[in-house]
């Protein structure tokens, strides 16, 4: 049979078969949709997390107190510590060659109270050097003084939500603020930041790390931040590291340094193996799919059985007639992967729009693996009824008219 007859035919079964066809491609629709939804939101999320990320830039290095340990078991957890981070062990990173700062930091919450106004918010407790390591921008006033933590005097920097809901249409610089039972003096407020994995950079207030841990009553420090002096340095930093915190705690490595690059790529492997798990969830759809299109076609083939015996006694030969359900089978799969893709990029398009913080990005590789994939099982599906098209003999066919 002539390609040209072929498509002439495909088209006119199409045409006059609407809701079959229709029917017929829904599920390969559905699960196409499915697929190319769910991986743009795993795509746009591990862009997302990559872009918050690279605002800090790409030469931090974390210091956590524990020891990740893996068993031989994959990703491990941080085990206890035989001595918790102080601030000491951040200012004696300072100086390991290649290191530009090192600021170790507390977090906690509390009210924030000006005048008769109070609001909840996180507060943040660190040195001056954490400016430069998570690249902090004041647009008013200035950051936390540096010098000896011990001596650092009570002021604090707020986020700028934080400066508008506590001094609205006012300057709040040199202003007096309560912070839990302590007094501080207002000398900057941060330009706006946005936010990260849930935390708000805008809504919190930075003070002196030793005087968050006196309002925390806390002697140990969360995290130091460590920043290199470039990305090729990072390697003989975290060596420094490990060892200047080994020396300090009685020979023994108890902490986890990480830089920025390891902990994206947990991150990424966390994702991917999420985004994996949803895709082979949502590839059930498509096989649904196509177990609707053996049905449907194989009920089809029943319908069409004097249409078949006409072909036959016409001279078509077995080959022929199953290449034409065959094509019939693939054509309608393609089109439902087709129709599927567009439906799943225009429904990631509508969510990003209603919820701008989910991020959605469909990945080029879905749109050919899909069309692939559905072209595949369309056929796979297809070929029990085809196969039972060609074998009819033209005789009984006829006489089923």
């Amino acid at each position: 049979m002539p390609l040209g007859d072929l498509w002439r035919f495909l088209l006119e079964t199409l045409r006059t078969q609407r809701l079959r066809t229709f029917l017929t491609m829904l599920g390969i629709v559905i699960g196409s949709a499915s697929v190319v939804l769910l991986s743009s939101i795993g795509e746009g999320t591990r862009e997302g997390i990559v872009s918050m990320f690279s605002q800090f830039g790409s030469n931090i290095i974390g210091v956590q107190p524990g020891k990740v340990k893996t068993f031989g078991m994959g990703p491990g957890s941080i085990g206890g510590t035989t001595r918790p981070l102080t601030v000491e062990d951040g200012l004696a990173l300072r100086g390991i060659p290649g290191v530009v700062a090192a600021a170790p930091h507390v977090m906690g919450t509390a009210p924030v109270e000006a005048d008769s106004r109070v609001r909840h918010t996180y507060v943040y407790g660190t040195t001056e050097e954490d400016r430069l390591a998570l690249q902090w921008d004041v647009r008013a006033g200035s950051f936390i003084p540096g010098g000896d933590p011990d001596q650092a005097p009570a002021v604090c920097v707020l986020g700028s939500k934080v400066a508008a809901d506590l001094f609205p249409g006012a300057n709040p610089l040199g202003a007096r603020v309560r912070i839990g039972e302590a007094r501080f003096v207002v000398c900057g407020i941060m330009a706006p930041r946005g936010q990260m994995l849930g935390f708000d950079f805008d809504d919190i207030a930075i003070v002196p790390v030793k005087r968050a841990m006196r309002m925390f009553n806390r002697v140990d420090v969360n995290e130091i931040h460590v920043l290199a002096s470039s990305r090729a340095m990072i390697p003989s930093v975290m060596a420094g590291i490990r060892r200047v915190l080994k020396d300090r705690h009685d020979g023994e490595e108890d902490v986890t340094v990480m830089s920025q690059a390891d902990a994206l790529s947990i991150i990424d492997e966390v994702l991917r193996v999420m985004t994996i798990g949803v895709l082979a969830i949502a590839g059930i759809s498509v096989l649904v799919g196509a177990m609707g299109i053996l049905t449907i076609m194989w009920v089809g083939v029943h319908e069409r059985t004097p249409e078949i015996g006409l072909m036959k006694a016409l001279g078509a030969s077995d080959g022929q007639v199953m290449l034409v359900f065959l094509a019939e089978a693939g054509l309608l799969s393609l089109l439902g992967g087709a129709a599927g893709i567009a439906v799943g990029a225009g429904g990631g398009w509508a969510i990003e729009k209603v919820v701008p913080a989910v991020w959605v990005r469909t990945p080029l590789w879905v749109v050919p693996a899909m069309l692939g994939v559905s072209l595949g099982v369309g056929l796979l599906a297809g070929l029990v009824p085809a196969a039972r098209a060609a074998r009819m003999d033209p005789v009984e066919a006829l006489r089923a008219e």
